[in-house]
């Protein structure tokens, strides 16, 4: 699924009217088939649609003649008076009246107490006030009829984005609509990816209506959401003949005294996910506890200084920082992986902690790398702080990966992955795996892909979706899902995506 901001959706729009010639009212009737489709007739039978005077209205003024024609009770509701409609909005507005059905105008306070009592009494609300291209605050009446609305409706539909919603940041413009359903058009629009926008969108679908792919392809900036399809055509069937190189050899570089966990986690998420071989580098104080639990993976100490070189040389993958410890000998052995390895390096925890105030090491580097910080960790290695972050993900993270050439993934509601160019958005995942662990587990199974062949964006895309998915059923049956428990489902879970 392609994102998008409002201006790309302008543009494409602008260009199946102007170059296509593509009447926009013909979008306009596509897109009010597409919002009935959506809506459960055979459950709702009274419908309010308050419309205004754009071409949202005139969305909204289509939706309630398609409604009419259904039998449906239908009461419509304007704005202020007809002046001033957008010229497709006149013209459903028109179409209307013609037809014999009334629209109430609100002008004033004794209008509103109409509108509340009409309310009160339907299935759904249908909120077609301002679409994607609102940019000023909600006042006046309006910022009135989104409050009456939102406190005596049974259940809202918006049509493309709820009224006051910024499309692009997600922000809320003084005022906004709380919709149970937003259904919107040809683009995921990038406000909907923002920490807090699940409040007020409710359940999203994304509709096509009619504008062919080379537009949209023409306009879109490389911004993607992950779906089952795409993940699914991603992961390769196995040779009948495979064997155990075939599928790669990774080192993990991981644990320390009181942190072994996250290095048994990280190595046999590596194991589960269908690594080859795969070699945990740790502690010589930890390595025989470790040895004793990986039966399924070969484990050395750092002092074995010779064996480590040659896994650098020998290894598809590396993935270095869980439970090290943010400390001199973290930061010498992540400068000794960087300048020494001649495969993909994924650097998670600790091994990003000791970035800080270090970030240049990245520019020295002769393979890819991908860095898997949460948003605590990317304030540390940016000096942003965490609050601007949290509004601004899509930005830090693509700005970060551009100007060190790496890979960024950025962990959290809507897992951003990007080198700087293309952006992906991975949605699986809850708060149900809110525990200690999950992203050592997700840092061995994108080393894990890596290494079976999987270009360093690809493995992380696959796994990030794939992480969160195993999470996602998981939580269908328990409380809490904790990595131990994600590691168990792994292997199933990638085969019954496989399978889809």
């Amino acid at each position: 699924m392609k994102i998008g901001t409002c201006q790309v959706s302008k543009n494409i729009d602008k260009y199946c009217i102007e170059d296509l010639s593509i009447p926009s009212i013909v979008l306009m009737e596509n897109a009010a088939i597409k919002i009935i489709k959506n809506i459960d007739l055979s459950k709702f039978n009274s419908f309010v649609i308050i419309c205004g005077k754009g071409n949202n209205g005139g969305d909204g003024f289509a939706v309630a003649r398609h409604l009419h024609i259904l039998n449906k009770n239908i009461e419509v509701f304007l704005i202020g008076g007809d002046n001033g409609l957008s010229k497709d909005c006149e013209i459903n507005y028109r179409i209307l009246k013609n037809m014999g059905i009334g629209v109430n105008s609100i002008s004033n306070i004794e209008d509103i107490f109409n509108l509340r009592e009409t309310l009160e009494k339907s299935d759904i609300s249908i909120d077609a006030l301002f679409g994607t291209g609102l940019t000023r605050k909600i006042e006046g009446i309006y910022n009135d009829v989104i409050s009456v609305i939102n406190e005596n409706s049974k259940y809202i539909i918006s049509i493309d984005v709820p009224s006051g919603f910024q499309s692009n940041t997600g922000k809320i413009l003084g005022n906004c609509i709380r919709a149970n359903k937003t259904i919107s058009f040809e683009l995921y629009k990038k406000g909907f990816l923002e920490y807090g926008s699940d409040k007020l969108l409710g359940d999203i679908m994304i509709e096509k209506i009619g504008v062919p792919e080379f537009v949209i392809n023409k306009f879109h900036e490389r911004e993607f959401m992950l779906d089952k399809e795409l993940v699914k055509k991603s992961i390769r069937r196995r040779d009948v003949y495979g064997h155990k190189g075939d599928y790669g050899r990774v080192l993990i570089i991981a644990g320390s005294c009181g942190l072994s966990g996250a290095a048994y986690i990280s190595t046999q998420a590596a194991v589960r996910s269908g690594a080859g071989l795969v070699t945990l580098c740790s502690y010589e104080e930890i390595q025989n506890i470790l040895s004793n639990k990986l039966i399924e993976a070969m484990t050395i100490s750092f002092k074995d200084g010779d064996k480590l070189f040659n896994l650098f040389n020998n290894s598809n993958a590396i993935a270095i920082g869980p439970g090290l410890g943010n400390n001199e000998t973290t930061f010498q052995l992540v400068k000794d992986t960087i300048l020494n390895s001649n495969c993909p390096i994924i650097l998670d925890a600790d091994g990003i902690n000791v970035l800080k105030n270090n970030t240049d090491l990245l520019m020295k580097k002769s393979s890819e790398i991908i860095l898997t910080p949460h948003i605590g960790e990317m304030s540390k290695i940016t000096g942003i702080s965490i609050e601007y972050i949290k509004e601004h993900r899509l930005e830090v993270a693509k700005k970060f990966a551009k100007k060190y050439s790496v890979i960024v993934l950025l962990k959290g509601y809507n897992t951003i992955i990007t080198d700087g160019d293309e952006m992906v958005i991975n949605p699986t995942g809850n708060s149900s795996m809110a525990s200690g662990g999950m992203g050592d587990c997700l840092t061995g199974i994108i080393a894990s892909f890596i290494a079976q062949g999987y270009t360093p964006m690809i493995a992380a895309c696959i796994s990030a979706f794939i992480h969160g998915y195993t999470g996602e059923k998981l939580s269908k049956r328990m409380f809490c899902v904790n990595a131990s428990h994600v590691l168990e489902e792994l292997p199933f879970i990638i085969k019954q995506i496989q399978n889809l």
